[in-house]
């Protein structure tokens, strides 16, 4: 019966140490900024690895008041872009946690 107790608290200290390796995986995620760009630098959209958008630049060249659709549409370009990056960077960064938690 000890024997398992000692088992079992063994387990909740590589539990809590692995969450809070998660934490500070994620906190350094969240920090990290994300750069999107549509049309080789004309759009760019930032955002913090939490998804929060910090800039958006928009070249002045690019606006074109007969065309706001295209502006749209590279404003969009650049957004998902940088949105993209920040998923492949937490699967990369994250992913490693969820590997060994059954069910995830």
């Amino acid at each position: 019966m000890m024997r398992g107790m000692g088992n079992m608290q063994g387990m909740m200290k590589q539990v809590q140490k692995m969450q809070k390796e998660m934490e500070a995986a994620q906190a350094t995620l969240n920090a990290k900024e994300f750069t999107g760009e549509a049309s080789n630098g004309l759009v760019t959209a930032t955002f913090t690895g939490d998804k929060k958008m910090t800039d958006l630049v928009i070249k002045p060249e690019l606006i074109d008041p007969e065309d706001p659709d295209m502006l749209q549409d590279l404003m969009i370009v650049a957004v998902n872009d940088a949105l993209a990056k920040i998923s492949k960077e937490t699967e990369a960064t994250m992913g490693k946690y969820a590997k060994g938690i059954p069910g995830l």
